[in-house]
């Protein structure tokens, strides 16, 4: 529990871990550590400390039952003799704030000119980019924060790794690798987004091979190809991935949009 906490707020806030944000809120009589003292707690770890011991234990308990449900920030107040059996004997409050990173995670497959480029420009916005290819030396030396670079010999296989509701974006240096990628993506159904670099030509011809390995035309309609917006046709890796990030966003919105409507709807 070396890192302080706002320190380990802001690097899981741009890996996109949620967390709990542990404050002392107030205290009465002896306590372990004094008001505003903070720790960070996700599930798997912690991050500075409100004094150790049993009070400690109790608060890291809590704050991950928040994280498995979607509870809003609460005050617990901690009788440290009776409840807990600490030799301080007083009463501490602690405020527990969820921090739920709005991130989303776009799954980028190549890193030519193009890639490097929606790198770039996808960067700056709120979410979290694993980037996949066989080239080690194909990326650059320095990425940005919230970026993981992935060498992989077999980058169809990191398909099924990829969370639910991720954003792929297909374009390596090869057809064939592209063809094994987008195939995998479509056949399992659960992506936000899934879009192919190229023309309505490499479309056509990757939606007869697609239905050769058994897909169907529900799930081919899933495929975006060519990327990007409209209006947008100009052929240097920027505007690509300034009209591919544009899209992205544009349809992002639109699922959200929907997602309120669903949720006033049960409300």
């Amino acid at each position: 529990m070396s890192a302080g906490w706002l320190n380990a707020l802001s690097d899981l806030e741009v890996r996109g871990i949620p967390a709990v944000l542990v404050t002392v809120a107030a205290t009465d009589g002896s306590a372990p550590r004094e008001a505003g003292t903070k720790m960070v707690v996700t599930a798997t770890e912690s991050f500075a400390t409100i004094g150790g011991g049993t009070l400690e234990f109790r608060a890291i308990e809590i704050a991950r039952q928040m994280l498995a449900g979607r509870q809003g920030p609460v005050l617990r107040k901690f009788p440290l003799g009776p409840a807990l059996g600490q030799c301080c004997g007083g009463h501490v409050t602690l405020l527990f704030e969820p921090q739920r990173p709005d991130l989303f995670t776009v799954a980028l497959f190549g890193a030519g000119h193009v890639g490097k480029a929606v790198v770039q420009v996808l960067s700056a916005l709120p979410c979290r980019i694993r980037w996949f290819d066989p080239r080690p030396d194909a990326f650059p030396d320095h990425v940005p924060p919230g970026v993981e670079v992935e060498v992989t010999n077999a980058p169809e296989r990191e398909v099924a790794g990829l969370p639910d509701d991720a954003w792929l974006l297909i374009m390596t240096h090869s057809h064939a690798v592209d063809l094994g990628i987008t195939a995998k993506a479509l056949q399992e159904d659960r992506f936000a987004y899934i879009g192919l670099i190229g023309s309505a030509t490499k479309r056509a011809r990757f939606e007869k091979r697609c239905r050769e390995l058994g897909l169907s035309d529900a799930q081919l309609a899933k495929l975006v190809c060519p990327i990007g917006i409209d209006g947008v046709n100009g052929k240097h890796p920027g505007e690509i991935a300034i009209a591919a990030a544009a899209q992205i966003l544009r349809l992002r919105e639109s699922r959200r949009q929907v997602l309120r409507v669903v949720d006033d709807s049960a409300a």
